[in-house]
């Protein structure tokens, strides 16, 4: 594995305890959006030490209101080799970890995504209403979200994809994640909630909420009726523009050399 430099394992945060407060102020903002309540959901900042790459991730079992900058767990990339799990039996915490207490129940994602997304210096998981509500639906579950609007496209894909079943803290439950976050930024889980994925805190945070009304919009239009869809080549020329989309605007700001 090669060695972060300093933008890709810091971001917009030059010190450690800054990177901790901005996950602790986002995990407490939440509520606000109606995005989460009480202990449920994680969240990690991709953040290293001297040589040693690695993440900090909100703990197990504690409540937002309640949790503190210190209370964030560092855990190392670099773990030492384990015999197999069963990818289906709830995870031991990570063998190498720093902090006061255990990390959350889900730290196998999200080590797998900082190890093997360069994209993801900010993985945001939640059990967020609507979410959560149409992940629970079989027809979501098989088909995902479908373009029925154009900002589906703001997952990265003419589709929100939902991530097959697996337990809660399982090594089969990452994999299941992983894949359906191939080329994509956000995508939900089945029987669960969702997950997105973004270059700082911010951007990760605000994927979320548009994923979250996204959700809202899809089940109020089920409710009504069946909701058209955009064809694939629309959602391709969708997708092409928002690769675009805001750059011209900071172009334009940039001075001339």
């Amino acid at each position: 594995m090669r060695a972060m430099n300093h933008d890709e394992a810091h971001g917009a945060f030059r010190t450690e305890q800054q990177a901790r407060e901005a996950i602790v102020e986002t995990m407490r903002s939440l509520a606000q959006h109606d995005l989460n309540r009480g202990k449920s959901g994680n969240a990690s900042l991709r953040w290293h030490r001297g040589a040693a790459d690695g993440l900090l991730l909100t703990p197990s079992g504690l409540a937002y209101e309640r949790m503190e900058a210190d209370d964030l767990v560092w855990v190392p990339l670099e773990q030492p080799d384990r015999p197999p799990e069963a990818e289906d039996e709830l995870l031991p915490p990570p063998a190498r970890f720093d902090g006061s207490y255990l990390p959350s129940s889900e730290w196998r994602i999200h080590l797998d995504l900082h190890r093997r997304r360069p994209d993801a210096r900010a993985v945001l998981h939640l059990h967020s209403p609507w979410a959560t509500t149409l992940a629970c639906l079989p027809r979501v579950q098989s088909e995902g979200i479908p373009a029925f609007h154009y900002m589906v496209a703001v997952a990265g894909g003419k589709d929100l994809r939902c991530a097959a079943y697996a337990r809660f803290g399982t090594a089969k439950l990452s994999e299941l994640t992983l894949l359906a976050l191939e080329g994509r930024r956000a995508c939900l889980m089945a029987h669960h909630g969702m997950i997105a994925i973004g270059a700082d805190l911010r951007p990760c945070l605000d994927l979320a909420i548009e994923i979250e009304v996204l959700c809202r919009l899809y089940g109020q239009a089920l409710s009504i009726g069946e909701p058209g869809r955009l064809d694939d080549a629309e959602m391709a020329q969708v997708l092409a523009q928002f690769a675009v989309y805001g750059r011209a605007q900071a172009a334009r700001k940039t001075p001339a050399r």
